[in-house]
């Protein structure tokens, strides 16, 4: 596989992690945190506005309505008081059983972006438009390799704790980004992974087997290799933490770098080279992509 050439990374964390960042002076772009969207954003309470008043003039009671989309009336009241996240199915039926002529549907992708945290959203399009993407990491497994158990425990352990809501959205947030290992022409990855990570028992041995098994499978692609960096490496060349790397169509080259709240998109050139010939050093450290999936292999025996 080429080495970057591009770059960008997970939001919802670099790491893996979705913390909130902060702006930090001198640096190409930074996020200031805001309140997470599961609160209610703009976005949320003008689609829950307009779904209530389609169903209203429709003559469905909550109940009624709750029943023929196959969701709960909580549920549907949580979307109608803007309080949590549609998800597309839901916006689909909706237009369709109240026969909106396409008003909900017109706001699908606005109330999309909302599943992200505010300063994941630049990222996570340009994760989506990405074809290339490389991430190092060696705090948590990488959001795109993420299962859904694994995400839910890491998710589960941010201070001060998200609630339940919060946790299920960012959680189906999480796992719709990997998604674009469907695409068509499918994105060439690389991931680059401290053993640390491997070995750490976020959420339980039963859920780091899951994960193992997801990171084994994902490095059976033909578009994906994962590179372990050994725990008795006398070289380390990521000890300043994870980051991800991205092209897009256009041949932007972006660097994504999220580490303890602070989470930056690079674009200057001098920043983004840094981080590849750091990346290409990375790999040159770890397994190679074979000798990583025999390690991975071994280590889902050991379990």
């Amino acid at each position: 596989m080429n080495e970057p050439t591009g770059v960008e990374n997970e939001g919802a964390g670099a790491s893996g992690l979705g913390e909130e960042p902060q702006r930090e002076p001198g640096l190409t772009t930074g996020a200031e945190p805001e309140p997470p969207p599961e609160v209610g954003s703009g976005i949320l309470r003008v689609f829950g506005r307009q779904l209530k008043r389609f169903r209203m003039r429709a003559g469905l009671e909550r109940p009624e309505f709750a029943s023929m989309v196959g969701y709960s009336v909580s549920t549907i009241a949580a979307y109608e008081q803007g309080r949590r996240i549609p998800p597309p199915r839901l916006i689909d039926q909706a237009d369709e059983v109240l026969d909106a002529g396409g008003v909900l549907l017109e706001m699908k992708e606005e109330v999309a972006k909302a599943q992200y945290p505010a300063f994941f959203r630049d990222a996570a399009r340009l994760e989506a438009e990405a074809v290339e993407l490389h991430v190092y990491a060696n705090q948590a497994v990488p959001g795109l390799l993420q299962t859904e158990e694994y995400a839910r425990a890491v998710f589960g352990m941010m201070r001060p704790p998200l609630d339940e809501d919060a946790i299920a959205q960012r959680v189906a947030a999480r796992l719709a980004r990997q998604e674009v290992f469907a695409k068509r022409p499918a994105p060439l990855m690389s991931f680059v992974i401290d053993e640390s990570v491997l070995r750490r028992p976020i959420g339980g041995r039963g859920v780091l087997r899951g994960q193992i098994e997801q990171i084994l499978l994902a490095g059976q692609r033909s578009t994906v290799e994962v590179q372990v960096m050994p725990l008795d490496s006398e070289e380390n060349a990521g000890l300043a933490g994870p980051f991800t790397l991205l092209e897009t169509a256009e041949g932007r080259r972006i660097a994504y770098v999220e580490v303890q709240n602070v989470s930056h998109v690079h674009t200057e050139r001098r920043l983004v080279k840094g981080l590849e010939v750091k990346y290409g050093i990375l790999r040159a450290q770890a397994l190679t992509p074979q000798a990583s999936l025999n390690y991975v292999e071994k280590l889902l025996g050991e379990r």
